[in-house]
């Protein structure tokens, strides 16, 4: 079904992160999403979620991981640490040489720091909240090896959720089938087989700051709140 959806997109280029999340919810509307969250990855899959969580009427939260760059290239994902302590190192990689163990190890712990800036951030350093039977929305501005959302795909079933969705604007079909093993669905509008960095595949892809983030969390709370009566505001967050 998504290779259908890529080929009748074939050539878009997304204007900004916004689009993409409205022409994702229109899709998403297929799904059975009621009593869902969406967890955004941050920095740019917030902007995308937002546009998701707004229009299905969803709440929106942020789900904490980093990946572990190569040592030539910090990009190059060989791992991935979620904030949950989930930590998964690509070992073909290690095997080859791409990066010696204590390398990793002072990685790891680098990452797990920033997580735990990150919760404080944008969550006052609450964790979570409840997952279990629920679904749940991940989302992203785009994956090139999909390692890094599969480190948020593991911190969501370690909750027991009802379902897992992942959403991208833009993905290659490598990661798109190797997500779908992990999860019950998969909706991705592109899936070019050459990628060429997620941005290329938006015309404006600026860097989104901290301040961006909480703006659009709270402006998501804020119209999930109207949406809904005061009984069940508190029982979706």
């Amino acid at each position: 079904m998504w290779r259908e959806r890529f080929d009748e997109m074939a050539g878009i280029r997304f204007k900004d992160r916004f689009e993409a999340g409205r022409l994702l919810a229109e899709r998403l509307r297929e799904q059975p999403v009621e009593q869902g969250i969406v967890l955004a990855l941050p920095r740019g899959g917030v902007l995308v979620g937002y546009e998701i969580a707004c229009a299905l009427h969803l709440p929106l939260d942020v789900i904490l991981t980093r990946k572990i760059g190569a040592p030539f290239n910090p990009e190059y994902a060989i791992g991935v640490v979620a904030e949950n302590g989930f930590v998964s190192i690509n070992r073909r990689e290690i095997e080859l040489g791409v990066a010696p163990e204590d390398y990793l190890q002072q990685a790891i712990r680098e990452n797990l720091h920033e997580l735990a800036r990150r919760r404080q951030l944008y969550r006052g350093g609450r964790p979570l909240p409840s997952l279990s039977g629920r679904t749940v929305i991940l989302v992203d501005d785009g994956v090139a090896t999909g390692f890094t959302m599969l480190g948020a795909i593991a911190a969501v079933k370690d909750q027991q959720p009802g379902a897992i969705i992942v959403a991208l604007p833009v993905a290659p079909p490598q990661a798109v089938r190797r997500l779908e093993e992990e999860v019950d669905h998969v909706e991705v509008l592109l899936a070019p087989e050459h990628l060429d960095g997620v941005g290329a595949w938006y015309e404006d892809f600026h860097q989104v700051s901290d301040e961006e983030v909480l703006d659009l969390l709270r402006r998501a709370q804020e119209t999930v709140a109207r949406s809904t009566t005061p009984d069940e505001t508190s029982a979706t967050w």
